[in-house]
């Protein structure tokens, strides 16, 4: 019996000691390799990149909003604002409009917020953005969600098929640039 409980004990013992020696190598691999991070993601809100999603009644082609822009006095102006990166606002954009940050981005779509807080809720609000082609535009859909949450009762969304530069700029639409 004696025998037995020693056997036991030493195998016991030799476990542990071989646990304990590849638990440590384990650890000393570890402690080398740098350790593994998610790859940095851009913080974006529901319904980025659905642009395609909006309903028809509540696009307008950019010609359309130039023609009503033209035909428009002072105080029935809409209200026209880039939901677009600020790059891209800077280099060209739509005579009187204004910046309302990305509508992908949580920041964004606080200064949109900012932006038509003093507005009449039945006031006309045309976004645009044009950073890329309609089916992948991440800054239209959530914006014009937000204003709807908000009570905005008409609001449109400029439907830009390829980017701003080719269906606004090369169309010979009116633009502003950064001074």
């Amino acid at each position: 019996m004696r025998r037995m409980g020693f056997a036991i004990s030493t195998i016991l013992v030799v476990g542990a000691l071989f646990a304990s020696t590849v638990f440590g190598m384990h650890m000393q691999s570890a402690a080398r390799k740098p350790p593994q991070r998610a790859p940095a993601v851009a913080a974006q809100v529901p319904g980025a990149g659905a642009a395609v999603d909006l309903a028809a009644a509540v696009q307008m082609e950019p010609e359309a909003l130039a023609k009503l822009l033209r035909a428009s006095k002072a105080g029935t102006r809409p209200v026209v604002l880039h939901v677009g990166f600020k790059n891209f606002y800077d280099q060209a954009r739509i005579p009187g409009s204004y910046y309302a940050g990305p509508g992908s981005r949580p920041e964004g779509l606080a200064l949109l917020r900012q932006r038509v807080a003093s507005l009449q809720h039945e006031q006309l609000i045309v976004l645009y953005c044009g950073c890329c082609p309609w089916d992948k535009c991440p800054n239209v859909k959530p914006a014009y969600d937000a204003l709807h949450a908000m009570g905005f009762t008409n609001v449109k969304v400029v439907h830009i098929a390829e980017n701003f530069g080719a269906n606004w700029v090369n169309a010979g639409l009116p633009t502003t640039k950064a001074r």
